[in-house]
């Protein structure tokens, strides 16, 4: 505890501190605690989740504002409900016996009990941006005399597309105050925030290599999109200790990998944002306590999971962007533990995969995924591994088994013996007809390649998962669609045939100008008539300039209705079967416009 007292923090903070087991502070709470402490007014950290950055920020705030002012001295906004829960509890218990009130405000919970608590007095409001809007709005949260105001996940708050939240929250609120930016990773749009809202602020960030450490192992394995779920059986059945989140980028893959994982009686759950907050609790407080051991879940719903024992985190597909894959992996290898992170990447995606670890700079290893006898054979050792303990175990000497033991014994040999209690116990788990064969994925349609520039994270609002985010169409160039698509129906020595080829085609270079054009008056030369039209009987009636080309003039042009009758009438013979029929002049303006359109 004396490295933390070498950082400034009062008695009161430390004895809050040991009670919690706190014996050294991590590298982002040396560098920045005692920035905060000195007065430094604004800061940017980067932090992988799970590295004490809430302590780094909510110590020295604690220090610093006063007790029972009963008003809002400090706003911290976080994406999701789940964090501002998670951050409002964290600093509820390092403020130890200081008095100091902390509320957590969130959507999808009633308003009114949040109202009637800010109206007794509130000294740190940790919330999400739409809420503490809504709340500003209402006049019940007044932000005239804050000290703090801090950005928790704010990388995670631009992909939901909070930024203009954001930006509406601190225009209201004062200039001169200590703004503090944490962040995973620090895409452009951050570092612009901080430019506009800071002033010479201190920026503490952690090398890339630190941020994807080396006590998670993060390997990938090449899988058709069909045989996801396969994969995830097996990797599941070979680590028999999994406990860990499967992410998702759609709330409908997540229910559908969790409909699978149940029907299969494994024990999963699903978390996304069509999920209750009752329900959301109840299914947390289960995975805490491993009555569920696996969570699937979307990006924006696992933020604010605090559980530091995680075995996995599988990637059931790759994340909308680099930058979530940091925030996916880090749920797992907490506290000094390993973790194992898994990828499931599908032909498509392998150009994603590459810059993937180009952005984050990390290495992925590539595995291949273990056959169905690989699993047995694991989980073979497993169970002797199993027996073995149970031998072992004083508490499993009874006189009551023993007994049993001696009358089995008597009548069979234990070679029989134990072999019928293997195949009572674990007859469906060590067979193999359980697993399906995965075939060898097919390479992608446009030809990608790791090594491939082009491809990638595009913006694509299909998903029905996160209100932003960004996925790939297809890692085809956009251009080479319909070219791939269409060869794939023509034979490839047949010429394409193009609007040159056509009978009767005039290149537009060789036409007339507009100005050379004819006119719409009924003065305008005729056009040339087709073949079959030039043949036409010789008796035929003289054509009429005024009345336009290929029309007979009426017989009785005193009376339109009977020489549009008689037109009508006139049966023409073989040869000019084909001409449209007869009409009188009031007719001709709208066939004009027809003709020249």
């Amino acid at each position: 505890m004396e490295e933390f007292k070498k950082l400034g923090l009062s008695d009161n903070t430390v004895k809050a501190l040991e009670k919690k087991g706190y014996t050294t502070p991590t590298t982002i709470q040396a560098r920045v605690i005692p920035l905060l402490l000195e007065g430094k007014k604004d800061v940017v950290g980067q932090s992988q989740t799970g590295t004490g950055k809430t302590a780094s920020f909510a110590l020295p705030i604690l220090e610093r504002i006063k007790e029972n002012s009963k008003t809002v001295q400090a706003i911290i906004l976080t994406p999701t409900r789940e964090l501002a829960m998670q951050v409002a509890g964290e600093i509820i218990s390092l403020k130890g016996d200081k008095k100091v009130f902390v509320l957590p405000i969130y959507g999808g919970s009633p308003i009114d009990p949040q109202i009637k608590q800010l109206k007794q007095g509130v000294d740190i409001v940790v919330g999400t941006p739409g809420r503490v809007i809504d709340l500003q709005k209402r006049g019940v949260l007044k932000l005239n005399n804050i000290q703090y105001a801090v950005l928790d996940e704010a990388d995670e708050m631009l992909n939901m597309g909070f930024v203009d939240d954001i930006k509406e929250i601190l225009e209201n609120s004062p200039k001169e105050k200590s703004m503090l930016l944490f962040s995973a990773t620090m895409p452009t749009p951050i570092l612009k925030i901080a430019k506009e809202y800071m002033k010479e602020h201190e920026i503490i960030e952690i090398e890339k290599s630190q941020i994807t450490t080396n006590t998670i192992q993060q390997i990938y394995y090449d899988i058709s999109a069909k045989d996801r779920i396969e994969g995830i059986r097996r990797i599941i059945d070979y680590y028999v200790d999994f406990y860990g989140i499967i992410f998702c980028n759609t709330k409908s893959s997540v229910d559908m990998v969790t409909q699978k994982l149940v029907s299969m009686d494994y024990s999963a759950a699903s978390l996304h944002g069509d999920i209750t907050q009752s329900q959301r609790e109840k299914i947390l407080q289960q995975f805490r306590n491993k009555q569920i051991n696996i969570l699937v879940a979307t990006d924006v719903a696992a933020r604010g999971i605090d559980v530091n024992d995680l075995s996995h985190v599988i990637n059931f597909s790759l994340p909308q962007s680099p930058e979530s894959y940091v925030h996916r992996i880090g749920r797992t290898g907490r506290a000094g533990k390993t973790g194992i992170s898994i990828t499931l990447v599908i032909p498509s995606e392998s150009r994603k995969l590459s810059l993937l670890e180009k952005v984050n700079n990390c290495k992925l290893e590539k595995h291949k995924l273990p056959s169905a006898k690989e699993v047995i054979a694991h989980k073979e050792e497993q169970v002797k591994t199993l027996i073995q303990n149970i031998i072992n175990d004083d508490s499993s000497k009874s006189e009551k088994y023993n007994l049993m033991a001696k009358e089995l014994l008597e009548e069979h040999s234990p070679m029989k013996i134990v072999s019928a209690l293997l195949k009572y116990n674990f007859k469906h788990d060590l067979d193999t007809i359980r697993y399906k064969d995965i075939a060898e994925p097919a390479p992608s349609r446009g030809g990608s390649s790791r090594s491939g520039n082009s491809g990638g994270f595009r913006r694509d609002r299909r998903d029905g998962g996160d209100r932003r985010g960004f996925s790939s169409r297809s890692d085809r160039p956009r251009g080479d669609r319909r070219s791939e698509g269409r060869s794939n129906f023509r034979s490839n020595d047949r010429e394409r045939r193009t609007s040159d080829d056509k009978p009767g085609f005039k290149p537009r270079g060789d036409r007339p100008q507009r100005s050379d054009r004819p006119s719409k008056s009924n003065d305008r030369p005729q056009r040339s008539s087709p073949d079959r039209r030039v043949n036409q009987r010789n008796d035929r009636t003289p054509r009429s300039e005024s009345r336009g080309p290929r029309f007979e003039k009426s017989k009785n042009n005193s009376n339109r209705e009977s020489g549009r009758s008689q037109s009508r009438d006139r049966k023409p013979n073989n040869k000019g079967a084909n001409r449209p029929p007869q009409r009188d002049s009031s007719s001709k303006k709208s066939f004009s416009k027809k003709r020249t359109r």
